[in-house]
């Protein structure tokens, strides 16, 4: 597997086994898989089946890290992730500190190996990951986030938070398979703006999911947001109004993919799953 590849003869064995035990643990692979499919969408990858392979395990990394890191105990001190002990439980808060460090810079290193295509497309994967997951994307999110523990937020703010927290690596996704394959302007403004839809329908079915949800399906501890007074669209709306959102969200993307047609069925399916799924 290109994982196990890129992480045998790293250094430290302990650091290695951190970084594949948070990796290789499951999860949905959402955003790979919506890379895979915004570039059938355009027509199909331009670069070999590798180097698409490393896109998409680039933008695994950054999510994984940034999961490591949520789940710290100066963050969201959560023990269960991905249905096991998180990161520093199973290891230690240090290891788990450089595990996180280890693959954000992996996924760069993924990035520029592809020398499958041009130098220009490659600078313009590596450009667009790093602005999804810094200070102006997810990484400023979870600023936003940790401002608001327990205290009142406005709708704007919420929705602007979970844009950069959740939607802009969601963003970046569908962007990096576009750029894999032959997009036009009006191409790319259809998958931002489904982006923008599915990135906020994903967080209101995590919030939702978050105070309704089982243990066993979601494979973390729900209640989370509310132990923490965090603010979430079903503290924010109700159950029943925060699912009418992610249903209205989920039409919108819908909608926003009718202009691509056929080769958009999977990025249809996915708007689906994202609002339907139990974990």
């Amino acid at each position: 597997m290109l994982f196990d590849g890129e992480l045998v003869g790293r250094a430290d064995s302990r650091l290695r086994e951190a970084m594949r035990y948070s990796l290789l643990a499951g999860g949905k692979r959402l955003r790979p898989v919506l890379l895979y499919a915004a570039a059938t969408a355009v027509g199909g990858s331009r670069a070999s089946a590798q180097d698409t392979d490393r896109a998409a395990c680039a933008i695994e990394c950054i999510h994984t890290y940034s999961l490591i890191h949520d789940d710290l105990p100066a963050m969201d001190n959560d023990d269960l992730r991905r249905g096991q002990p998180t990161c520093h439980k199973a290891f230690d808060e240090a290891t788990a500190i450089l595990a996180g460090d280890a693959l954000q810079t992996l996924g760069f290193e993924l990035l520029c190996a592809a020398d499958s295509v041009d130098t220009a497309t490659r600078l313009a994967l590596v450009a667009e990951l790093a602005g999804a997951s810094g200070s102006r994307g997810m990484v400023g999110g979870q600023a936003v986030d940790v401002a608001h523990v327990g205290r009142p937020i406005t709708a704007a703010t919420l929705e602007s938070m979970h844009a950069l927290k959740t939607g802009a690596l969601i963003r970046a996704a569908l962007r990096m398979g576009a750029l894999l394959g032959v997009a036009d302007v009006r191409t790319r403004a259809c998958l931002d703006e489904y982006a923008r839809c599915i990135g906020l329908a994903f967080q209101v079915q995590d919030d939702i999911l978050d105070a309704c949800g089982d243990v066993a399906a979601l494979g973390k501890n729900p209640g989370s947001d509310a132990a923490q007074t965090k603010p979430t669209y079903v503290t924010e709306l109700g159950e029943a109004g925060a699912r009418a959102l992610a249903l209205e969200l989920r039409d919108a993307a819908l909608a926003t993919l009718a202009p691509l047609g056929g080769p958009a069925a999977a990025l249809a399916d996915m708007a689906r799953f994202i609002v339907s799924r139990d974990r």
